[in-house]
């Protein structure tokens, strides 16, 4: 083939020179001389090089029904004799994703509108990944309504955070990370009496600085099918910026194992725990699963009121129980699960229906606890103490030791598939405490395992 001159099926030829007959031609003159090639050569010049200039477009853009928060961080501590987790429930979620022609920039957008038009929120964020260390600039806000106060009134909380991350990698799988932010918890008293109108707005302002090392080796084998290990060390601390010796620290890990049993028969385990130091504390409220479509919390078990809780999250998946079976300071959670993705394993060829395709049978168990003082154990966890009293209808106050095993378990069977995008678990559990098998809790929940 002569490199130099050669046509497509449909290019007219060229019109060719004075007529030669091919068998006069030898095969030293089919081959260009070296000359030839060189003047070619010095023809082709490259074109003028011009600045690269970022142009965004959307990578996608998500409108949806959900109960998730945009943003999940602790909220801020409702106290008193009633506190409550605040879950988000059912909302309309909006959110866009824009990125560079490199995907080295993004910016992402998001708002939740909730039922009540008034616990919305918001976000807007920035990354920058042209470089080997990532930046990440995130403004937040949030807004809690109808929060209870340990006198009975009702507040409304608006949040707002602006955070900045870094994260290193150090290869494919490991990576340290770090952020520091700014908070500002705004608690507003709600006007239902003229007592609550004349109470002024209350502020505190808080700084904070994460660190966590990220390990994730994990391979993806289906829709929430893994084999593989990872886990995160982290440690965090929060400054109360208006207010003296007023500061909190958590440090605490995860770690999940993915083993394939057979095919795409996987067996998932997962051990978190974590702890809160200072003259502030973070409060976890064990029970129950993320993303729980009508949650319930256990009022009956005791909060401490002597740890001066600043926030409070959830220790999830506890089954069988509603939110706060155990609370405290610390927790430690161990889960086990069998995910058995019955249709794809005993089909073994591709299936059409996602639905199908998806719909897994998990067998689970849980066993963990969460505790003030030293231990479980410890004569300072709230658990083991009943205060009776002490109020205006009985003056006196009685301060019962109890006994109860602080450790409890669930066990039970679950389904999971996607419908219309969303990935759905459907939860049996049976809860184990002090040796008594619970009655039964069904969970429906729209957010993938862990």
């Amino acid at each position: 083939m002569n490199i130099n001159n050669y046509n497509f099926n449909k290019t007219p030829k060229k019109e060719a020179g004075p007529t030669t007959n091919k068998t006069e031609l030898t095969q030293k003159d089919s081959i260009p001389h070296r000359d030839t090639l060189s003047t070619k050569k010095d023809d082709f010049f490259l074109p003028l090089q011009r600045n690269y200039k970022i142009q965004y477009a959307t990578e996608y853009v998500v409108t949806q029904l959900d109960n998730n928060f945009l943003n999940a961080g602790y909220q801020k501590f409702t106290g008193g004799g009633s506190p409550i987790y605040m879950n988000p429930g059912i909302n309309g979620l909006f959110k866009i994703g824009m990125t560079d022609l490199l995907e080295d920039k993004k910016i992402v957008g998001g708002f939740r509108i909730a039922a009540d038009l008034s616990s919305n929120e918001f976000i807007l964020s920035y990354d920058d990944r042209t470089k080997r260390l990532d930046k990440q600039l995130v403004l937040h806000r949030e807004s809690l309504s109808n929060v209870t106060d340990g006198n009975g009134d009702l507040l409304k909380i608006h949040t707002n955070e602006a955070i900045y991350r870094l994260r290193w990698p150090f290869s494919e799988v490991t990576r340290l990370g770090g952020s520091l932010t700014y908070r500002n918890d705004q608690t507003v008293y709600l006007a239902t009496d003229d007592a609550n109108l004349a109470k002024p707005y209350t502020y505190a302002n808080w700084a904070e600085a994460k660190l966590e090392y990220v390990f994730d080796n994990t391979i993806q084998k289906g829709l929430n099918l893994y084999n593989g290990l990872r886990f995160k060390l982290f440690a965090e601390y929060y400054k109360q910026i208006d207010a003296q010796s007023s500061d909190m620290t958590v440090l605490g890990l995860d770690i999940r194992h993915y083993t394939k049993i057979h095919r795409d028969l996987i067996w998932a385990n997962r051990f978190s725990a974590s702890t809160s130091l200072g003259s502030q504390k973070l409060i976890y409220y064990m029970g129950g699963v993320d993303n729980w479509f009508n949650p319930k919390f256990d009022n009956s078990v005791r909060v401490a009121t002597d740890q001066n809780y600043a926030f409070q999250t959830i220790a999830t998946p506890m089954r069988g129980f509603y939110q706060n079976i155990r609370n405290g300071n610390s927790f430690a959670l161990f889960n086990s699960e069998i995910r058995w993705p019955i249709f794809k394993y005993l089909i073994g060829r591709p299936i059409r229906s996602d639905m199908i395709n998806n719909f897994q049978i998990i067998g689970f168990g849980d066993l963990g606890t969460a505790w003030n003082g030293n231990s479980p154990y410890s004569s300072e966890n709230s658990l083991n103490t009943t205060i009776m009293g002490g109020n205006f209808g009985n003056p006196i106050t009685v301060t019962l030791q109890n006994h109860t095993n602080p450790i409890v378990g669930g066990y039970g069977v679950g389904f999971r598939t996607r419908i219309f995008g969303y990935f759905v678990r459907l939860d049996f559990a049976r809860g184990v405490e002090d040796g008594v098998i619970l009655p039964r809790i069904t969970y429906l929940s729209f957010t993938q395992d862990f």
